[in-house]
Order: structure tokens, then C-alpha cells, then sequence
């Protein structure tokens, strides 16, 4: 005896490019049945990865589970009756419609009569009036006036008419396809059971099914005031599996999962040995073949599971060694993630992106204001973002940023471990301004040992202001030239406060102004060259 059960969808877990649905239903045995059947599932999913278990008060005994693949009839598509209401309710539109035209038509027939009317009263009476002017003007701007605001009206009518059969056009040609008998394709599992008693079943079944991914999406949003980072962690889903996921209980998750129950095969590890000799025939010379052992090392060593081919050669195995160890980097890198969703979610097979929040908090930040002042006088907000050691891992994904409930504009977020920091650019602020002003600009000829020589001394002085009520951490970037050239020397002579020139002529200074404040910092630097020798890109 067979018996089909009714499952619902109750868990979903989202992987890459596949997902895991979790069906459970309550079925009442009366002891007499040796298979129950679930059936109607879609034809996205993999056979091999179908699982069941079952829990009651009735004694039952599972023996075997398998698929069968089926066609079936859908003879009325449950978005039949909804179209046909629809349908209903744009035709009692439509006659609604088409009475009010009626009677604007009759109306402007009735304005344009009572012209005609006048005149024929005029012309038949026997003791005509004076003809009053005045009067006659009034009827005519009357009628004129009543003329076009019936004809507009008429037009709209006219228009929305239009609009209504094309409406009823559509709606009629999708209610006489889904209404055609389709022949659709399905899955059924088939439980084999042995039912020692009666009593009720609940049975629980899992499987893989195709079309179905989500990826990682970020909203950062800046208060200026409170100088914090909200950070919501959100997911866009997309499925096109063959069934609406509504009401789930949802899970995300960056694991590849197996399918089927057989663990991993173990395959032989070689490893082999080469005469040194055969690396050394490569050069031209001892010393040449020495330096290119540590790039190529002479042993090969291929991973578990791959076979040796007798033509293969070390640089061969080397590269398959560097792209392994690539993969096996970026896997590291990513990390196992699994995000649950607290609420319940409906998603539906539809091929579109479906947001939802995995969670919203605020996360621990502090700001700083990055200077270039030879660049310009505006300064730029960067945050330093920390992820908690409690939080979860921040995968890869496009990241909106909002700055005081302003967005402006998208970057895109790394994989951030719990304890890593990140960092944001929110853009120009306006709180802080520079003032980039030349001290000195002075070119002296000086005899250096047996060489005349040209000394161009230049001196700037930096004004900061912070215009805000808060404080604020600013790191002010200089640059001083870079020389190409042995015999052009570029020196830093003094610079307050003091610091030291980084690489690529680089002057960098922390600086923390109170709020309302100013500070003055300078520089001085020589630029020396022959005097035959012309500079060229000292652009000062």
C-alpha cells in the first residue's frame, strides 16, 4: 500500500550555485503501508543527495529511498482564478468607463444645441429683440468654455478606454495559455518503510537542487555626529529551482558541500628524485645553474589523487604545484562561513534578487582626515573599521556607503576575519581647511669643490583649521621631489614638527587639533645640480 504525504519547506541552506531544502509532513500510518511518496518535486534536484529520517509515536522501520523522475498534467495553474478576477474587475471598470463617456458625449451635444437653439428662438420670433451683445458674448464664452473641457474629458475617456483592452488583450491571451494543459516534469522520492503499528509519522527529507546562489552585500552608514559606523550585513539571494522557498528558516553558507555518503578515496602521494646534473645542463655555466635551483627545485611532487605520466617534466609539475597552492590560498582565505538568518524569509523561484538582513550593528571605528595640501585645501574623511572578535567574518562583496543619511557612493569590502580592520573613504569634509603658503623660493650658484653647482632652496608653511566642534586626528601628506638623476640631490633641511622623509620623498605628520583650533606646520628642502644641467619636472 502506497501513501503520498504533504511535506512543507520549512529550512534552506544557500551554498555558491546550489542549496539544501529541508521538507518535513506528518503522515498517519494504519500499519498497512510499504511506501510513501513525496511528490511534485522539482526537476532541479540531484538524485544522489536525497536524504530521509523520520520520528513518531507509530513503529516504523525505513528500508530504502529512491527517485523516480515523472510527467504530470497541470491542468489549472494556480494563478488561474487570479487573472480571471482580474479580468472581471477591468471589465466593470471598462463599462464604468464607457457610461461616462455616454454621458460627456451627450453633454457636449446638449452645449453645442443650446447655441443652435438660441438663434433659431431669434430668427422665428415674430417681435424680435434688440440683439444684446453683451449677452451674446456671455453665451458664446459659455458655450466655448464648456465645449473644450467636455471634449478634454471625452479624450481621456478615450485614452483610458485604450489602455483598459489592451489590459484585457493581455490578461485574455495569459488566461487562455496557463488554462491550456501543460505537461510538466517532476521528481517523486519514494520511501520503502515496514509500518509495525498505526499511528502517526513525521518524516523529514533533504536534498540538493541547481539554480540557486547568494553573494554578500554591505550598507556602511557614517553619523558625523555620534562619529560611528552602523554596518548592516545583508544577502542577495537568487533561485529559479522550481519551487517558492516561503516562510524558511534560512542559512548561508561558503561550503562546498558533498554529495552522496562515501568519504574521499585516498590515491598514492608520490614523489621522485632528479640528478642534479640534468638542472646543471640548463645553463651555461656552474654558477648559472646554481642560481636557478632555488626557483625550480630538483624533486617533483605531485598531490594525493594525481598519476605520474612518464613525458612529464619538473616544470611542468612545478607550475601544477603553484596553481595548487593559488587554490588552496584563496580557500584559506575565504574560510568556512555559515550565516543565519533570524527571521523567516520568503524567496520565490523566480530568477530575481531577493534582499534580506542577516544582521544590523554598529561596529568600532575611529576616524582620521587625510591632508595632501599640494593637491588641494579640502581634507578627505577615511574610517578604520575593526571587526569584533565576537562577529562573524565579513566575506568579499560590493559595499553602499552612506554618509549622514547621504549615499555617496559603492566600494567593494575584502574578506575581513574577526579582529582585522578595513578601511573606508567617505569622501571631501568641509570641517577642515588647508592653507598651503610659500615661505621662501630662492636659486643660489655656489662653487662646490671643483664644481660650480645650483642650490634652489624652497620653504612652505601649512595652516590647519578645524572648523568643527569635535576633534579630529589628521594625517597631512607632502611630497617632496624624487631625483632620477646621481648628480641631482634633493635634501630635506627642516621640518616642524620634526620628522623624517619617507620613502619616495614623502613628509607625513599626525596631527590632533582640538576643536575650533589651528596648527602650523613647515618644511624646507634643497633641490642641487650642476649648473650646466637643466632640471627638468621641478614643478614647484
Amino acid at each position: 500500500m502506497n501513501r503520498t504525504v504533504e511535506t512543507k519547506i520549512c529550512e534552506v541552506t544557500v551554498y555558491d550555485d546550489q542549496a539544501l531544502v529541508k521538507r518535513r509532513g506528518v503522515v498517519t500510518l494504519t500499519g498497512e503501508e510499504h511506501e510513501v511518496i513525496i511528490a511534485h518535486l522539482p526537476i532541479t534536484l540531484v538524485s544522489e543527495s536525497v536524504q530521509v529520517s523520520g520520528i513518531g509515536n507509530a513503529g516504523v522501520r525505513l528500508l530504502g529511498v529512491r527517485t523516480e523522475r515523472t510527467t504530470f498534467s497541470e491542468t489549472v495553474h494556480p494563478k488561474v482564478t487570479q487573472i480571471a478576477e482580474e479580468i472581471g474587475q477591468l471589465e466593470e471598470h471598462k463599462r464604468h468607463s464607457q457610461d461616462s463617456l455616454t454621458l460627456l458625449n451627450l453633454q457636449r451635444n446638449f452645449v453645442k444645441d443650446l447655441n443652435n437653439h438660441y438663434l433659431d428662438r431669434l430668427a422665428r420670433s415674430n417681435n424680435p429683440e434688440p440683439i444684446d451683445l453683451t449677452k451674446m458674448g456671455n453665451l458664446l464664452d459659455f458655450v466655448g468654455e464648456r465645449w473644450r473641457d467636455l471634449s478634454s474629458a471625452i479624450a481621456q475617456q478615450d485614452k483610458d478606454q485604450k489602455q483598459l483592452n489592451n489590459q484585457l488583450q493581455a490578461l485574455r491571451s495569459q488566461l487562455q495559455q496557463l488554462s491550456t494543459p501543460q505537461t510538466r516534469e517532476s521528481f517523486n522520492i519514494i520511501v520503502s518503510l515496514e509500518a509495525l503499528e498505526a499511528g502517526e509519522f513525521e518524516l523529514e527529507v533533504s536534498y540538493m537542487v541547481t539554480q540557486a546562489s547568494w553573494r554578500p552585500l554591505y550598507n556602511l552608514r557614517w553619523d558625523g555626529t555620534t562619529q560611528a559606523v552602523n554596518l548592516s550585513y545583508l544577502a542577495e539571494v537568487t533561485q529559479n529551482t522550481g519551487e517558492d522557498w516561503l516562510g524558511v528558516g534560512l542559512t548561508l553558507s561558503t561550503v562546498q558541500p558533498k554529495l552522496g555518503p562515501q568519504s574521499p578515496q585516498i590515491a598514492p602521494w608520490y614523489i621522485d628524485m632528479q640528478p642534479l646534473s640534468d638542472r646543471a645542463g640548463r645553463g651555461n655555466n656552474r654558477g648559472e645553474s646554481d642560481r636557478q635551483l632555488p626557483r625550480t627545485p630538483p624533486i617533483t611532487m605531485p598531490f594525493a589523487g594525481t598519476t605520474i605520466e612518464p613525458e612529464s617534466s619538473i616544470d611542468d609539475e612545478y607550475e601544477l604545484l603553484n596553481s595548487e597552492m593559488a587554490r588552496v590560498d584563496i580557500t584559506k582565505q575565504r574560510g568556512i562561513v555559515m550565516l543565519a538568518v533570524s527571521s523567516r524569509c520568503n524567496i520565490p523561484s523566480d530568477g530575481t534578487s531577493h534582499k534580506t538582513t542577516i544582521f544590523d550593528d554598529h561596529y568600532p571605528c575611529r576616524a582620521e582626515y587625510i591632508a595632501m595640501p599640494r593637491r588641494g585645501s579640502l581634507a578627505y574623511l577615511q574610517v578604520t573599521i575593526a571587526n569584533p572578535l565576537t562577529s562573524v567574518t565579513l566575506l568579499p562583496g560590493e559595499a553602499n556607503i552612506f554618509r549622514d543619511n547621504s549615499f555617496i557612493g559603492t566600494t567593494q569590502i575584502e574578506n575581513i576575519a574577526p579582529g582585522q580592520e578595513f578601511k573606508i573613504d567617505l569622501g571631501i569634509d568641509e570641517g577642515l581647511k588647508f592653507e598651503r603658503i610659500v615661505v621662501e623660493r630662492h636659486i643660489d650658484k655656489k662653487q662646490i669643490g671643483n664644481q660650480r653647482r645650483t642650490i634652489a632652496t624652497y620653504a612652505y608653511r601649512l595652516m590647519i583649521t578645524n572648523l568643527r566642534n569635535q576633534k579630529a586626528e589628521v594625517k597631512v601628506i607632502e611630497q617632496l621631489p624624487v631625483s632620477c638623476h646621481p648628480q641631482l640631490k634633493v635634501r630635506l633641511i627642516d621640518a616642524h614638527p620634526q620628522i623624517q622623509m619617507g620613502e619616495m620623498g614623502v613628509l607625513e605628520w599626525s596631527v590632533t587639533l582640538l576643536p575650533l583650533s589651528s596648527q602650523e606646520l613647515f618644511y624646507q628642502f634643497t633641490v642641487e645640480y650642476p649648473l650646466e644641467l637643466r632640471v627638468v619636472g621641478l614643478d614647484i
